[in-house]
């Protein structure tokens, strides 16, 4: 099923992206150039197309530690953009909004490295608001 989807995904990256956008990392991943929220529902429409829908979870891994910013205990969700005016810097508590509307809407079932590893705060409110759902 993985690879099916994998194979869908591809076609609608491309067809949505360029070919270029196609290109994996070092993991073997696509990584076009594209808001959250994109991803997940290029995901969700690939595993439709590949015949897997309500067979398959979708998980996080954040790796938010990348996009943490010390300074305030915030969070840079356009943290690549070169051109980022800091719109999209989140506190702790807003993040975990963000991750809640990513939950109901998407089905999400396992956020990994949801914070900073030092953010005990965070990850104390993410567990109180999804504790039983992911």
């Amino acid at each position: 099923m993985g690879t099916e989807v994998y194979h869908h995904l591809a076609k609608i990256i491309k067809k949505k992206y360029g070919i270029d956008a196609t290109n994996v990392g070092d993991e073997g991943g696509f990584a076009p150039s594209v808001r959250e929220k994109d991803s997940l529902e290029m995901l969700k429409e690939a595993i439709k197309n590949a015949g897997h829908e309500g067979k398959i979870d979708i998980g996080l891994d954040c790796a938010a530690a990348e996009f943490y910013l010390e300074k305030g205990n915030k969070y840079d969700l356009d943290f690549k953009n070169p051109h980022n005016d800091g719109s999209r810097v989140l506190s702790a508590e807003q993040l975990v909004e963000f991750y809640t509307d990513l939950v109901e809407k998407y089905g999400i079932v396992s956020i990994e490295d949801p914070f900073d590893q030092d953010d005990f705060g965070g990850y104390g409110t993410l567990t109180k608001n999804l504790g039983n759902k992911v």
